[in-house]
């Protein structure tokens, strides 16, 4: 069943996790052994909202082998004080200090936040490089890159926090100069966009062939508002855009961020969570088409939580995801689970 419309808050297109919902399902733990990197994860202590290190490690302890964790951009901890281009640094002092806590062992063998994608204004142009300097200092030999939100749609129910973003960013001349730092300093860039903008994606990657990019979330398939009740149809645009990025060696996927409400399925709405097999089921499609285009080398699984807690457990989102990886070989799982992630963000768990 898929909810024909669905009214999205203005500051997110993600549902709020409810523990006593999620509590009434729950499933045995399929494949429990296999290694994982969470490729994707946020942590936030916010006013109505806290996911932070004791939480993470509550959902890694439901079962799945979870051997580390990426930390991704979410503005959290920013700098209260100082020149509003260096704030994020803070972002990156916080995530390394979670690290370190992590580190200690007294929570669970996970390496969390083993890897820190924080967020610089690329917008900047050449300014940015200092900013660039002093979060690789702070991340202690664990920061490998930045997220710089390009999301945009003209329907303000879909774009939602994000309206008043440029329309065309990775196309501006300043940005640009800034992105052009990113491989000089051996730095990743992941993209969080919405399916239509993966053309303007794909020019960028063009333009900058040698330097890494990850695109965020099977590429921000839309299903809700102006696009739902068009699933075939924005599926096959969806579909051509994620084949010809693909075309880009440099381009990597992130297989995951479809339990956000943006996708257009109304799972948050049910009596009692979904089962695994049901999400594999909606997922399927997307994520087939991600791995056919771009090979299992280049792509991860991610969780996306918290965003992603709104509809799933993390028992059931991983259980889901390995639905998805079953008929690939075992050395295909390997990279799509830890392999890819550990590439790309040059994690070292020795």
């Amino acid at each position: 069943m898929v909810a024909s419309s669905i009214a999205i808050p203005k500051s997110t297109t993600s549902a709020e996790p409810r523990p006593e919902w999620l509590a009434l399902y729950s499933e045995e733990i399929i494949d429990p052994n296999r290694r994982i990197i969470d490729a994707h994860h946020h942590l936030w202590d916010r006013i109505g909202s806290r996911y932070m290190l004791d939480e993470l490690t509550d959902d890694i302890a439901m079962g799945h082998n979870i051997v580390a964790t990426v930390y991704v951009d979410c503005r959290s901890m920013y700098r209260k004080t100082g020149p509003d281009a260096f704030k994020p640094v803070g972002e990156v002092e916080f995530a390394n200090g979670i690290a370190a806590q992590s580190a200690s062992g007294a929570y669970g063998p996970a390496a969390v936040c083993a890897a820190i994608v924080s967020h610089a204004n690329l917008s900047l142009g050449d300014e940015v490089k200092p900013v660039l300097e002093a979060q690789i200092r702070a991340g202690n030999g664990r920061y490998r890159g930045i997220r710089h939100i390009s999301a945009w749609d003209a329907d303000p129910a879909v774009a939602g926090a994000y309206a008043q973003r440029p329309k065309h960013l990775l196309g501006e001349e300043q940005f640009r100069k800034g992105f052009a730092h990113l491989g000089k300093l051996g730095l990743t860039f992941d993209a969080w966009l919405y399916h239509p903008q993966i053309p303007e994606l794909a020019d960028l990657a063009r333009t900058f062939p040698d330097q890494t990019i990850v695109l965020d979330h099977c590429g921000g398939p839309v299903g809700i508002s102006s696009y739902a009740n068009r699933r075939e149809e924005i599926f096959k645009e969806w579909k051509a855009s994620i084949q010809d990025i693909a075309k880009c060696p440099n381009v990597v996927v992130k297989l995951g961020g479809l339990a956000m409400l943006l996708l257009g399925y109304d799972f948050h709405t049910r009596p009692k969570p979904v089962s695994s097999e049901e999400l594999a089921k909606a997922w399927k499609p997307y994520m087939e088409t991600c791995i056919e285009a771009f090979g299992p080398n280049r792509c991860m699984f991610e969780s996306n939580f918290p965003p992603d807690k709104g509809q799933c457990s993390y028992q059931v989102i991983w259980n889901a995801l390995k639905r998805i990886a079953a008929p690939y070989s075992e050395s295909e799982k390997a990279r799509m689970f830890e392999g890819t992630a550990t590439d790309v963000y040059k994690i070292s768990l020795t």
